[in-house]
């Protein structure tokens, strides 16, 4: 990647986590950045593309970080414990490399317009998706139901930190979360 397209990529994405996709313009990228229109054009077609990019980029960014919090776990609650302790770090700001907490990125890009380009919602989807399987292949003992519970927990857990700024709110899914770590009662 050229040093103008990352530092390009890099401010858009900084500015659209901050601020949504929706209310940041391409002036305000170029002036953040201090690249050129032209330059942004030759590696971008338009806002859209930038965007999609940057959904790249974070969901990069973002599975590095979480595989390395979720540590060669020897058992199904270790998993728990790292998975939720790792988020309450970024709900409380305390993980660098994702920058401030300001909620999922990718729920808050999709959340901004049902008329977003399609590309845009199916990149969106593909992160949660990847979330899901990166759980399922550090978790040491196969339990769908856990990992339904787990996806469904972070999720509420994330949105809860930034729309009603309860920073503990990955802590207190660690019980919810280990009562699905068995067999289910019933057939589900």
């Amino acid at each position: 990647m050229s040093d103008k397209r990352a530092l390009l990529l890099n401010s858009a994405l900084e500015l659209f986590y901050a601020k949504g996709t929706g209310a940041v313009g391409i002036n305000e990228i170029l002036a953040y950045s201090g690249v050129a229109k032209k330059t942004l054009y030759h590696h971008f077609s338009s806002k859209d593309d930038l965007i999609l990019a940057a959904l790249t980029l974070r969901d990069q960014k973002y599975l590095q970080w979480l595989e390395a919090r979720l540590t060669d776990p020897q058992t199904n609650e270790e998993l728990v414990n790292q998975l939720f302790y790792a988020l309450n770090d970024w709900f409380n700001d305390r993980v660098t490399e994702l920058g401030g907490f300001r909620g999922c990125f990718f729920i808050n890009t999709a959340s901004e317009s049902v008329t977003l380009d399609r590309q845009i919602q199916d990149r969106c989807a593909s992160h949660k998706v990847a979330v899901r399987q990166l759980i399922t292949n550090k978790l040491p003992r196969p339990n769908d139901r856990l990992v339904d519970a787990l996806c469904l927990l972070k999720e509420g857990a994330t949105v809860s930190a930034f729309v009603q700024g309860d920073k503990q709110a990955a802590l207190r899914c660690i019980d919810i979360a280990l009562a699905y770590d068995t067999p289910a009662p019933f057939p589900v």
